[in-house]
């Protein structure tokens, strides 16, 4: 408000020299916050990653980070779901999308030789890693049901060809679909060991030898 030639800031009575402007919270860039959380996770765990080491690898403050993602916990819930959109989609992509169970996995398992060793971000999978030695029992529950989630996917498509007659009748689903999981985890654990994509592919090859034929 203007009173006179006078204005609100002229009128108030100067503590100590001039009067220091409010400070404001520090902006920041929201999708490029939560990608710098996720690969800080994916490195390191849920455990051992602490919020000192968020905040820094975010580039905001414990205030900014809390106002924006809620605590710890909350944040990494965020994570997981954005690691299942960005980087972890490939399993499900290709067992929707290919004719046969057997030709899902196959994919499925190139597809994660490929990932899991992709330049420029932690190797393996977060979804297995990251809970590992993990004192939070919901957060490694919540990834112990993913985990078993995916097992179930891929049960489900070898028992839909089990009825369609593309897999014997005698075709073991549930323990093929645990073998299938214990490659891929396998794959990813090795992979954060120091394997190569080529490494992996190879192992692809030869856990795609056991599968059943039609």
């Amino acid at each position: 408000m203007v009173t006179g030639d006078k204005t609100e800031r002229s009128e108030a009575p100067a503590r100590g020299g001039a009067r220091k402007a409010r400070g404001r919270p520090r902006s920041f860039d929201r999708a490029t916050a939560l990608e710098a959380a996720l690969l800080a996770f994916w490195e390191h765990g849920y455990e051992a990653t602490s919020v000192s080491d968020l905040t820094r690898a975010m580039d905001i403050g414990a205030p900014s980070l809390y106002a924006a993602f809620g605590d710890k916990r909350s944040l990494f819930e965020e994570v997981v779901q954005e690691y299942g959109v960005r980087y972890g989609s490939f399993g499900d992509r290709a067992l929707a999308e290919e004719p046969t169970a057997r030709a899902g996995v196959e994919r499925m398992l190139r597809e994660a030789a490929a990932e899991y060793t992709a330049p420029g971000r932690p190797h393996g999978c977060l979804v297995i890693h990251a809970a590992v030695n993990c004192s939070t029992v919901e957060v490694e529950e919540s990834l112990r049901e993913r985990r078993n989630a995916n097992i179930g996917a891929i049960e489900s498509r070898i028992e839909a060809d089990v009825d369609r007659g593309v897999l014997p009748p005698d075709t073991d689903a549930p323990a093929l679909a645990r073998y299938t999981g214990a490659m891929i985890q396998g794959m990813s654990q090795q992979a954060r060991d120091g394997a190569s994509r080529a490494e992996l592919e190879a192992l692809a090859e030869i856990a795609l030898a056991v599968w059943p034929r039609g």
